[in-house]
Formats: structure tokens, sequence, C-alpha cells
């Protein structure tokens, strides 16, 4: 369920896209994320930096897209977003000594520091990556083809990511498990 929560407004973008065009999905992708946030304020008093951050980013590049009727500003919205989340993981370590992945994910699994690292590391590397793949596709391709890629193809990059981090970590898990027996 939190992975549709948290693809609601890619959803509701490609959907209006298809039916009424690039503004109109624009509109509704940022009218979804304000509900996004106003359903997690009240649902659980707060809402996390990342989906703050998210608002902020649709609101700008979304109210220019729709302000300056040009879709350019809506294609770069994904790939400021993924800049932005690899910036927060390379720049927590450089400038806090915080791993951002390590804070999010110590209290489910134990890890050592150096795993740690590299998780953090690869995260930042992916999402590094994601927004040049994001943007290859965005000029290089039909406005329909870029949404077509935006929900289908980054979200299978994603998952797959996802799954490959899940193969690497599972002998930590393993380990833990042989360990608390």
């Amino acid at each position: 369920m939190k992975i549709l929560f948290d693809l609601f407004p890619v959803i509701l973008f490609f959907l209006v896209f298809k039916l009424f065009g690039v503004y109109a999905a624009t509109a509704s992708a940022i009218a979804a994320t304000f509900a996004q946030v106003a359903w997690v304020k009240y649902r659980h008093g707060k809402v996390d930096t990342m989906l703050w951050v998210s608002l902020g980013i649709i609101v700008v590049f979304g109210g220019a897209t729709l302000f300056l009727h040009d879709e350019t500003f809506i294609k770069w919205k994904p790939t400021v977003l993924y800049w932005f989340f690899a910036s927060a993981l390379l720049s927590s370590r450089a400038l806090f000594g915080k791993n951002i992945m390590r804070e999010l994910l110590q209290e489910k699994m134990p890890l050592p520091d150096p795993v740690w690292q590299q998780l953090n590391l690869a995260w930042a590397g992916f999402f590094a990556v994601l927004g040049i793949v994001n943007l290859y596709v965005a000029f290089n391709y039909s406005l329909d083809a870029w949404v077509n890629f935006k929900l289908f193809g980054a979200t299978s990059m994603m998952l797959v990511f996802i799954l490959l981090q899940a193969a690497m970590l599972a002998k930590y898990v393993e380990e833990e498990k042989k360990g608390g027996q």
C-alpha cells in the first residue's frame, strides 16, 4: 500500500495525461501531492522531509510548466528530485557524519558500518543515474514516451534496484537470524 501511496501522483499524472494532456496531468500531480501531504499530516501528525521536498519540487516545476505553458519544466522535475536525493545521501555523510540509509533502516536490519556506507553510495549513484536517464528519455523521445517511461521505466528500474539491494543484503539478514537463535 505504501508503494501505491508513494506512486499516486505519478499514476494520476499518467492517467490524466492519457485523457487530457500534459497540463491537466501536471495540475493533477500538484493536487495529488498536496493531498498526500494532507493525508500524512492527518494520519501521522508529521510529514517526512522527503515528502515536503517532493511537494516543493512539483509545485515549482509543475507551476512553471503551467504558468509558462512549457512542458520542459515538468520533464526536469523527476531529475531534480532524484539528484536532490543523491545529493542528500552524499552530503549528509560528508557534512553531518550521518548516513541517511542507516537512519532510515537500522531498526529493521542491523548491518556493519562498511555495508551501510556501500548502501548509501549505491543509492546515491542510482538516483544520479536515474536522473540522467530521465533527461535522456525526456529530450530524445516523444512526450508520450517520456510519460510512459516515468511510470513504467523509472518504476521498473527502482524495483530492479531494490531487488538487487535485497539480494545483496540477504546474507546479513541470514547472519543476524543465525546469531539471534
